[in-house]
């Protein structure tokens, strides 16, 4: 019989945050494959554990989960984990899963942390209905496409970002969303120097722009949907923006038509620059 593929949650920063039950599958399986076996191997001895570890991560994954599922059709029981959180949201293992389950393969769930929905559970923003957008393109001008995708986008949104590109993803979001549109930075989840950041995305940057230490950590972002404006609202703003745009540039005429409005800019124009 074929074994079977455990997916197991692992903490995002607080080790007491591994449930008993992902204890004793990962002791029992036969291995673990893992983003990184050093991580996860530090992980399984500060809970007693010794198992063998195999590497899958983003430039092995096809190859690596031809040999794993070779094992698990084999009889062999492997545990399939990330360096922190869920499997698969925004790390690898898509490929094996799916594989494994088109061939019959058991693929069995043990739930944990998943930083997107912790950081969606203490954000204060409404979350009854949200799209993860994990993380945004790095080059800018994809980015700000990306989020220009989004200006409508009436659901909460979920960002992953790289502490490096912070600053410059919230600008652009700043330039989409406006200013003020509610939002939460949660950095460091679960761990020693955690933080929430906000009420919304001019705070947050301001904050990270008076303090480097803000910079740093796992990061996850929460902005709040658009709120649907009236038609009759959207109606007047657009033809505001026309009018506007015959006499000016159209990046200058969206800028002054949200002003007025108080709808985001991205309503009218899509475009980069502000026209000045």
């Amino acid at each position: 019989m074929a074994g079977t593929l455990w997916v197991i949650a692992t903490p995002i920063g607080n080790l007491e945050d591994l449930s008993p039950r992902a204890r004793t599958v990962l002791a029992a399986v036969d291995a673990v494959l893992a983003e990184d076996t050093r991580r996860t191997r530090a992980l399984l001895a500060s809970v007693g554990i010794e198992r063998p570890l195999l590497s899958l991560h983003e430039h092995n994954e096809r190859k690596r989960s031809n040999e794993a599922l070779a094992r698990l059709q084999g009889g062999e029981s492997l545990a399939l984990v990330s360096d922190a959180g869920t499997p698969l949201i925004s790390d690898p293992g898509f490929r094996l899963v799916r594989a494994a389950r088109e061939v019959g393969v058991p693929v069995r769930p043990v739930p944990g942390p998943s930083a997107a929905i912790v950081a969606l559970s203490v954000a204060g923003i409404p979350c009854e209905r949200f799209c993860f957008e994990g993380f945004l393109p790095a080059a800018p001008i994809r980015r700000k496409a990306r989020l220009s995708e989004l200006a409508h986008e009436t659901r909460t949104m979920v960002f992953f970002e790289a502490p490096q590109r912070i600053e410059a993803m919230l600008e652009d979001a700043m330039a989409v969303f406006g200013e003020r549109r509610r939002a939460c930075l949660a950095r460091e989840l679960c761990k020693l120097h955690e933080t929430l950041l906000g009420p919304d995305l001019l705070a947050i940057a301001e904050r990270l722009r008076l303090d480097p230490e803000q910079r740093l950590g796992e990061m996850t972002l929460v902005v709040a949907g658009l709120d649907e404006p009236e038609p009759r609202a959207m109606a007047e703003g657009k033809r505001l923006y026309r009018l506007l745009a015959t006499e000016l540039p159209p990046a200058r005429a969206a800028k002054l038509a949200a002003s007025f409005t108080g709808l985001p800019r991205a309503c009218f124009y899509g475009g980069d620059g502000d026209g000045d």
